[in-house]
């Protein structure tokens, strides 16, 4: 099989313990993108994804926000799907009274907005994935009626499970998943990585069976499912390591994304220039 377009998950697939990207790991990974897309696919929003590309020393499509928000390698939107801005509301309201024990950011094309900056939680989040948030309550002044692409609840394990639940059972519009054990995504219902593939695999004319997709967390099973050429990372939930056509040989602090697409796409052995 000839690949010509390839996916990778970003926490937990292609960056450290920190979520900072492995400098070790762009030269081989910019060579690899001189022959093949490599798009970054994730919950992040592009400005968090951004800053993996720029610590490589690569560009590319990406996917923000899961598949809400996916840009071609110039930044250009080639598709959006967005909370509208009434349902929004009513779901924040809903997290401030009913789920007080979950901290919310809010995101919408490149803006991030929490209610309060100096949370730990908040403060934390920046760190990963090297942005900044703004404080502010007002949904509507910030992102209009364009509505957001997300909200992350970001809690304790338990607090997580339960706002994971409970949203995707009062909200049948939305689509509710958690990234990992203290993280979970709110997007619109029908926004999923898997649609994301589809996308940039007709963007760059290649197709399905032409891809390969890396990932570790319940939000990246659809997209591992996409793809015939599909690898869990070994440090993944084990119902991702089971629906993945392969367990990567390396982990993420292994360089296991780029040493596999360096075996795949250049036909070299680890180590190997």
């Amino acid at each position: 099989m000839s690949i010509r377009i390839a996916f990778s998950d970003v926490d937990g697939t292609i960056v450290d313990t920190n979520h900072h990207a492995l400098p070790a790991d762009g030269p081989t990974l910019r060579r690899v993108t001189q022959r093949i897309p490599l798009c970054l696919v994730s919950g992040r929003s592009p400005e968090g994804i951004y800053s993996v590309q720029r610590a490589l020393g690569i560009t590319g499509p990406i996917a923000a926000f899961s598949g809400a928000y996916v840009l071609d390698e110039k930044g250009e939107e080639l598709y959006s799907k967005t909370i509208p801005l009434d349902l929004a509301l009513e779901v924040k309201a809903y997290l401030e009274s009913d789920l007080p024990n979950v901290v919310a950011g809010t995101y919408g094309f490149h803006k991030w907005i929490v209610d309060d900056a100096r949370d730990s939680r908040v403060l934390q989040e920046e760190y990963f994935v090297q942005a900044r948030a703004t404080q502010s309550r007002d949904l509507k002044g910030t992102f209009g009626k364009r509505g957001i692409h997300k909200f992350l609840l970001m809690g304790e394990p338990d607090a997580i499970l339960s706002a994971e639940s409970t949203l995707g059972a009062r909200y049948p519009e939305l689509t509710v998943v958690r990234s990992n054990d203290i993280l979970c995504e709110v997007m619109v219902a029908g926004v999923s990585k898997s649609h994301a593939v589809d996308v940039l695999c007709r963007h760059v004319g290649a197709s399905r069976d032409e891809a390969v997709a890396f990932g570790d967390g319940p939000n990246d099973l659809d997209m591992l499912l996409a793809v015939d050429e599909s690898y869990a990372m070994p440090n993944g939930e084990p119902s991702v390591r089971e629906a993945a056509a392969h367990v990567c040989e390396w982990s993420n602090l292994e360089s296991g994304v780029a040493k596999t697409l360096a075996r795949l796409v250049l036909g070299e052995g680890p180590g190997e220039r």
